[in-house]
């Protein structure tokens, strides 16, 4: 009987192999502020496509954002993780993430998903930790435009125009997080800052790379389509004018 075509033995030499040619890359540009982070290379890569990868990679990295932008949140608005049974800001932090990594629901959001429960958070009437709930519901959002999955695979669809929603979501939601008022008349939370001494915009960067991001790969994806298109077309008249001619 004839192995499977990535039997184990063959998958461990693969990926031995594809690390071997990472390893043997560099770069000689400087470093000194930093470097682009490579991941080591994992077995179920095989079953992704470049721009799997990609989408993988950027959901990642939005995810990361998003707690980012939840710890300085907290920072700037400590009455919040108070009102949770969090002894700590890290504390609630952990909770967070936890529950976003493991989609563990957020009691406060009522059952509600994505965009329905991003309303809720950004209500002027919502009560609880508007940063844990605003934060898990953008993050519930996000993946809902990636087909409800963090990591995307080859059989996995992705919707180009449900990405592209995304990013005007997030955009809707950063612009009501900083011109809508609860009913006290107090902004929703404390954000950037512009004053005479002080301009503080770090949280506009990382939302404008969440934006950025997901524009990108709704593009990607569209101009997927359309070069396959052309590599169809294409491929069609070549095979018209560059064939071998009979020789008998």
């Amino acid at each position: 009987m004839r192995p499977p075509p990535f039997a184990p033995a063959r998958l461990t030499l693969l990926t031995g192999l594809a690390g071997l040619a990472l390893a043997g890359c560099y770069s000689t540009a400087s470093v000194q502020r930093g470097q682009t982070p490579v991941a080591p290379l994992a077995p179920t890569e095989l079953a992704q496509s470049d721009v799997n990868r990609m989408a993988t990679l950027g959901m990642r990295d939005n995810l990361d954002s998003l707690l980012r932008i939840a710890d300085k949140l907290y920072r700037r608005n400590p009455a919040e993780w108070r009102k949770t049974s969090a002894p700590s800001r890290d504390a609630a932090l952990r909770q967070l993430r936890q529950a976003i990594e493991q989609q563990t629901p957020w009691p406060e959001l009522q059952g509600k998903r994505d965009i329905a429960a991003l309303s809720l958070a950004l209500g002027p009437d919502f009560s609880g930790d508007r940063v844990a709930a605003f934060i898990y519901a953008s993050a519930d959002m996000l993946k809902a435009a990636h087909g409800g999955k963090t990591e995307v695979y080859l059989l996995d669809a992705l919707d180009a125009q449900h990405l592209y929603n995304a990013a005007r979501n997030i955009e809707i939601a950063v612009w009501l997080l900083s011109s809508r008022r609860n009913a006290a008349g107090q902004p929703l939370l404390l954000a950037d800052e512009i004053s005479e001494h002080d301009r503080n915009l770090s949280f506009e960067r990382e939302f404008g790379k969440i934006i950025g991001r997901l524009d990108l790969l709704a593009e990607v994806l569209t101009e997927k389509y359309r070069r396959a298109v052309i590599s169809y077309v294409q491929n069609l008249l070549g095979a018209s004018f560059v064939q071998f001619l009979p020789v008998r």
